[in-house]
């Protein structure tokens, strides 16, 4: 148990599957109120936040389409309405879409990816600032990808360029911010098995990944909440802001 999370709020986009899902457990086995976001994956989050209060946690399912940054307000109006503050945002939800290639990358495809990518996360933090500024501080942790690095994997380009407008927005915002007691830093994770990959990625693609991988396996879920915990609490990391955390297995080395 890490004692300075014990009651925090915590607000996690796209929480109901894969990495969010994860985190959302963790942050509840540690005695937090957590508000496990989704936008189709209704059974899943609800999943979620059975576990979390299972573990001695709190939790809520609200649902928003993380396109819609109307959406995105309403999202965290009602979870200050359930929680009464948001103490740690976790801005985790994201797509690759679909793999394009540049030559057949569209307007509307370029518009989706950036949207759901870029502007929610901005959005997000954004609409919790307000709440975190009168509360007297907070966290904020976005979620890249070790794809802003290496600039992604085949018809990936357009993921990549959007997280590596995340990792240098995480450092802008953490500067800008500082003066309000908000810390912003984000964790990279690399190849994951998510539903990010069964959507995206063939068996073939998957063992191409894992074979550039110095451990030799994927990471799972599991193994990136350690992160979130870590850049959460005040008493771990006070002393840390507009840092990127890397958990890759050693796909990348920085």
């Amino acid at each position: 148990m890490i004692e300075d999370l014990k009651g925090k709020v915590v607000l996690i986009t796209g929480g109901g599957t894969g990495i969010g899902a994860a985190a959302a457990r963790a942050f509840g086995a540690n005695g937090c109120k957590v508000v496990v976001h989704y936008n189709r994956s209704e059974g899943p989050a609800q999943s979620v936040v059975a576990d979390v209060k299972k573990s001695g946690g709190d939790a809520v399912a609200l649902q928003a389409n993380a396109l819609n940054t109307a959406e995105i307000k309403t999202l965290v109006d009602k979870s200050i309405s359930a929680f009464g503050r948001v103490d740690i945002l976790i801005n985790n939800a994201g797509d690759l879409v679909k793999r394009v290639p540049i030559a057949d990358i569209t307007d509307e495809y370029f518009d989706q990816v950036v949207h759901l990518n870029v502007r929610s996360v901005i959005a997000a933090c954004r609409e919790v600032l307000p709440h975190m500024r009168k509360q007297g501080g907070g966290n904020i942790i976005n979620v890249t990808s070790v794809a802003a690095r290496h600039g992604g994997g085949p018809g990936a380009v357009m993921y990549a360029a959007s997280k590596g407008f995340v990792s240098t927005a995480t450092r802008g915002l953490a500067k800008e911010l500082v003066k309000d007691r908000i810390r912003v830093n984000a964790v990279a994770p690399g190849v994951v098995t998510t539903p990010f990959h069964e959507r995206h990625s063939s068996e073939q693609q998957l063992e191409g990944f894992r074979a550039g991988i110095p451990m030799q396996r994927l990471g799972t879920p599991d193994e990136c909440a350690g992160a979130f915990l870590y850049l959460a609490s005040d008493s771990m990391s006070g002393y840390v802001t507009g840092q990127i955390i890397e958990v890759n297995g050693g796909q990348l080395m920085p």
